[in-house]
């Protein structure tokens, strides 16, 4: 009787290949295991890489007669890993890289059996992993170590050991899994010490960690060893660690750029477009409002003269002597327009004309002036 996912015999029904995902650079581990309840041992294991519908079969790996060969460009990246006696002939595939992507069919023959049977694995290769990190002082990071295998296997130990550039090897964590008792121990270690923490599942052989409040001594090199049985897998992450950045008091949300959203912009773009229009008014009105101060001023300026100068205003004269002899002015007698409330009561003004007067004129000046006011002047006007 013959168990498992295997086709028996090459005409015989295929059950669907296991599938595995992995990251260039890993390890995966591809299972074979042949289960029988009868006592047939392997004699001959195949490993067959079918990259597509018109590339060519690649061999990986042929084992006959105790001894295992890798092939071609596999050399040194496939061994063996399971149990031959136990008809265990799994794959692991160390350094995965992307021209790896394919379908891997595992046949096996046994001692005494024409038959052949087969298990197939397709394999998913995914871009790098960055294998170096940054973290600033105070911040935590996370830091993977995950072992791909198509098989179930249990994790006895997990263990992170930490390489800076002038202290030893210190260890930072691990993890201790007694699977007869089904209890795992877990503990950090050192300056390590209540930082550390697992994070990854250890059924699915993940072994991530998270180390918190990083410090500068923190930088360097992180080994992650993943142990599976007498298979170790082993995974190493260089950190690197910069200075803390002043604190500012500038907050996240001034950072981010201002979005002005559609109804903004709508309102902006109107106020503009409205105060080009406007300008014009605005001007308009601000001479306006300038004209009617300078009336009122001038205004008031005529009302405050009224209540100073009432009555009549006499320009004095003024008498300069040349040689002996005196220059006479006549005196101008200024008689200001009042403008009272009613129209009927006007004042009027008398304007005259000023000459110089020589003493030989004199009198015929006098004379003449007497006759122009009809035989005489006025009380307001007086000659000098």
């Amino acid at each position: 009787m013959v168990s498992g996912d295997y086709s028996l015999g090459l005409n015989d029904l295929n059950v669907s290949p296991a599938e595995l995902t992995v990251h260039v650079g890993d390890s995966a581990l591809m299972g074979c295991v042949f289960q029988s309840t009868e006592d047939k041992c392997m004699f001959k294991i195949d490993w067959i890489l079918s990259s597509g519908e018109q590339a060519k079969d690649e061999y990986v790996l042929y084992y006959y007669s105790n001894l295992s060969v890798p092939i071609g460009r596999f050399q040194n990246r496939v061994q063996l890993m399971g149990d031959i006696l136990c008809n265990d002939g799994s794959l692991l595939l160390q350094d995965v890289q992307e021209a790896d992507q394919g379908t891997y069919t595992c046949e096996i023959r046994l001692k005494g059996e024409s038959q052949v049977f087969k298990k197939a694995v397709v394999l998913h290769v995914l871009p790098e992993e960055p294998k170096e990190l940054m973290v600033r002082v105070g911040e935590m990071i996370r830091m993977g170590c995950v072992f791909q295998s198509t098989e179930v296997k249990h994790v006895t130990k997990v263990e992170w050991i930490f390489s800076g550039r002038r202290a030893k090897e210190e260890i930072v964590f691990r993890y201790y899994h007694k699977v007869r008792m089904s209890v795992g121990y877990s503990q950090s270690w050192g300056h390590f010490q209540n930082r550390v923490n697992l994070v990854g599942d250890i059924f699915r052989n993940d072994g991530s960690i998270v180390l918190q409040g990083v410090r500068e001594s923190d930088g360097g090199n992180y080994t992650c060893s993943i142990h599976l049985g007498n298979l170790v897998f082993k995974k190493t992450i260089v950190l690197h660690v910069s200075p803390e950045e002043p604190r500012t008091l500038v907050t996240p949300a001034a950072l981010r750029p201002l979005v002005l959203g559609g109804n903004q912009l709508v309102i902006i773009v109107g106020t503009v477009c409205a105060t080009i229009l406007l300008l014009p008014v605005l001007i308009l009105i601000v001479k306006r409002t300038c004209g009617n101060k300078s009336l009122v001023n001038s205004t008031a300026l005529v009302k405050n003269t009224k209540k100073t100068n009432p009555g009549i205003k006499e320009e004095p004269c003024y008498f300069e002597s040349c040689e002996g002899e005196k220059n006479i002015y006549s005196s101008i007698i200024i008689r200001e327009v009042i403008e009272e409330e009613e129209p009927s009561e006007k004042s009027e003004a008398t304007y005259m004309t000023m000459h110089p007067v020589w003493p030989s004129l004199r009198s015929d000046r006098k004379n003449s002036l007497e006759k122009k006011s009809g035989g005489g002047m006025p009380k307001t006007q007086q000659a000098f």
